[in-house]
């Protein structure tokens, strides 16, 4: 308790706080996407309640691997060598979860070019098999941007209440934004493919990672920004055309 109250009076730790919370909305982002996707393909009754679970696994995973910091930390530590390159189980963790984001986000957009071809659909068409297999994958992907998330709070503060309140924060936004993001995707069926091509850069940045290659997360992120700008643009310009073409009847 007086550690607590020491961080509260210290104004290092309320930078370090900001800065950390910041941080975990930011790569929060990216599982956020993947939740949006993902829950938009089941049966509408049952998508509210996949995205709040999905997000209350990944609060769940976040703060039991804070519970385990020194273990955590010991994931950057080589366990075997290929080329003089060594990979430690973090690094693994990231290929792994860069490799199922490639998959994944290949499998819908080409569901998403021919729509007839339903053959390996990964979520069935039941509700109940369509639920499980929705948080199944939530929760693979949970697990790789938590190790993500916690290895960046622990590079960035000693102190674990800070790391604590800023995870329960960034997961906070994270459940705010879900569904007016999810209902936005699904308005908007152009912003589904961008969201997919996120993925596939998401998943490419994570592979080289666990590679190895140091990718800077500012040049993705500004990399999703403008593409972005440019589809609200061209949303815009859709809407314009849309509404003069309705005038002139």
């Amino acid at each position: 308790m007086q550690d607590i109250m020491m961080l509260v009076q210290d104004p290092a730790a309320w930078v370090a706080l900001v800065t950390l919370v910041v941080m975990e909305v930011v790569l929060g982002i990216d599982n956020l996407i993947f939740i949006s996707i993902l829950t938009n393909k089941l049966p509408p009754e049952h998508r509210e309640k996949a995205r709040k679970l999905g997000i209350g696994l990944a609060l769940v995973m976040r703060l039991a691997l804070l519970g385990t910091v020194a273990w955590i930390v010991k994931l950057t530590t080589p366990v075997f060598e290929v080329f003089g390159h060594g990979f430690s189980w973090k690094d693994m963790i990231l290929i792994a979860g860069g490799l199922f984001l490639l998959w994944k986000a290949t499998k819908e957009i080409h569901h998403s070019v021919d729509p007839a071809d339903h053959e390996e659909d990964f979520i069935a068409s039941s509700a109940t098999t369509g639920f499980a297999a929705a948080i199944g994958q939530i929760l693979i992907l949970d697990l790789v941007f938590s190790v993500d998330s916690i290895i960046t709070a622990v590079g960035m503060t000693p102190h674990l209440p800070i790391m604590v309140v800023a995870v329960i924060a960034a997961v906070t936004v994270m459940l705010v934004a879900a569904t007016p993001l999810a209902n936005f995707i699904e308005r908007n069926p152009t912003i589904v493919m961008l969201a997919l091509g996120f993925l596939m850069m998401i998943g490419t940045t994570l592979i080289a990672e666990g590679m190895g290659f140091h990718v800077p997360k500012g040049y993705v992120y500004a990399a999703m920004a403008f593409s972005a700008l440019v589809e609200v643009l061209n949303m815009m310009a859709r809407n314009a055309r849309k509404r003069k073409k309705a005038g002139g009847h």
